[in-house]
């Protein structure tokens, strides 16, 4: 079943990007989100701690050390989601998209597959894709990362020089 067109201000790349692309096409202000969530969750537990002291009799090292840990997670999903919002045309994606067809354009020309080999069969892919497809929206509730190379991007493939017949 294709995608359902929708509005989006920018070009769509990929509706459903592999997770080890979102994280390759991440920019170094992903990483600052990332970085700045693992500071902050431990930061303000200190400082909450220097305002109202629980006179816990271990120390807040293991609060610290959990809350960096949470910060860690939550900052992750927070820039795995900017990135992957880049893919789906909803934020700006000028570099990815050069980035996009330079990668997938290269594959194209050496005869590979565009999205990756699999030993799937057409019927797991599709399963795969329909479970993942704009999982990204929600990674607050339950996150959900595409781990599985799969020909269902709703993007045409042969802008990347490719002639077969694969769906999009």
């Amino acid at each position: 079943m294709p995608l359902q067109e929708r509005p989006r201000p920018y070009p769509l790349i990929d509706a459903d990007p592999h997770a080890g692309r979102v994280v390759r096409y991440m920019r170094s202000s992903d990483y600052a989100v990332w970085g700045g969530a693992t500071v902050a969750g431990p930061a303000l537990l200190y400082l909450y701690e220097k305002v109202d002291p629980t006179k816990y009799r271990f120390g807040i090292s293991p609060a610290l050390r959990l809350t960096g840990f949470l910060g860690f997670c939550a900052g992750f999903m927070l820039a795995y989601q900017n990135s992957s919002f880049r893919f789906m045309g909803l934020t700006e994606n000028a570099r990815e998209a050069a980035l996009d067809a330079q990668e997938l354009g290269a594959r194209a020309k050496r005869g590979e597959p565009i999205y990756g080999e699999t030993d799937l069969s057409e019927y797991i892919q599709g399963v795969a894709a329909r479970n993942s497809t704009w999982s990204q929206l929600k990674l607050s509730a339950m996150p959900w990362f595409n781990l599985v190379n799969h020909n269902r991007h709703g993007v045409d493939t042969s802008k990347y020089g490719e002639s077969s017949n694969q769906p999009s």
